[in-house]
């Protein structure tokens, strides 16, 4: 069975620059010789619009992740890039700049001979009725083309309005909804008839075992890379969850 690597919730950003280096390291270093490596969303902290790419003069991180990203390409490694939370105006601007191919969430993957699916992990937490509701708005084409039609400037102050809130909204919300909802997961393994499935999004690296409808099911949650970091390995038949 070939390698395949999934990561995600690194939260990129300037004020962050031991996690980019750490991923730069990762792109030249592990990734390279996988077959595929998924991007299983929120690459970036935030991601204001592919025009950023034009502004690296302010902040050249997204073109350095672009290009490095773009190297593992080249090097003969598939890169799949999801749409998190936070990078959800992630487009085909960056992706021509990066070599990634977007992909929708959630996806069904083949890893040897078992289907799986890989997802952000967002759609699993219903219980956190004020995000889905945010989500909903939020990815609608009105929504983002009014906000992607704003000057950048204005785009970034909004950006840090909406975490402040966000950041608040968690202070108050028990941690039990913001994780997956366990009817949501069922319903997610029920409606896509398989056994495995890969996440991010809740930053609770963790396997877990589910029984639906008489099947045993396997859930493997995604480190993010704010503090520790790590990516989890398709290989031999294997899932093996490594840690940086």
């Amino acid at each position: 069975m070939s390698r395949t690597l999934f990561i995600s919730d690194l939260h990129l950003s300037s004020d962050q620059p031991r996690v980019s280096a750490q991923l730069f390291d990762f792109l030249a270093g592990e990734a390279r010789g996988a077959q595929t490596l998924y991007i299983l969303g929120d690459l970036f902290d935030a991601w204001l619009g592919d025009d950023v790419l034009d502004a690296s003069q302010e902040d050249p991180l997204a073109r350095q992740v672009a290009a490095a990203l773009r190297a593992l390409h080249e090097a003969g490694t598939e890169v799949r890039l999801m749409h998190g939370n936070r990078d959800f105006l992630l487009g085909k601007g960056f992706a021509q700049a990066s070599g990634a191919a977007l992909i929708e969430d959630p996806t069904i993957v083949t890893l040897g001979t078992q289907r799986v699916i890989v997802m952000h992990g967002d759609t699993l937490c219903t219980d956190d009725v004020a995000y889905q509701k945010f989500r909903v708005m939020a990815r609608a084409k009105a929504f983002q083309d009014e906000f992607l039609a704003k000057p950048l400037a204005a785009r970034r102050s909004l950006a840090q309005e909406y975490r402040a809130k966000s950041e608040q909204t968690k202070r108050a919300t028990p941690e039990e909804i913001m994780d997956v909802t366990p009817s949501a997961v069922a319903e997610a393994f029920r409606r896509h008839a398989v056994s495995c499935m890969i996440h991010g999004h809740t930053h609770r690296p963790a396997t877990h075992v589910h029984e639906v409808d008489g099947r045993r099911c396997e859930r493997w949650v995604l480190p993010d890379w704010d503090r520790r970091g790590g990516f989890l390995v398709a290989e031999n038949e294997r899932l093996t969850l490594e840690r940086f």
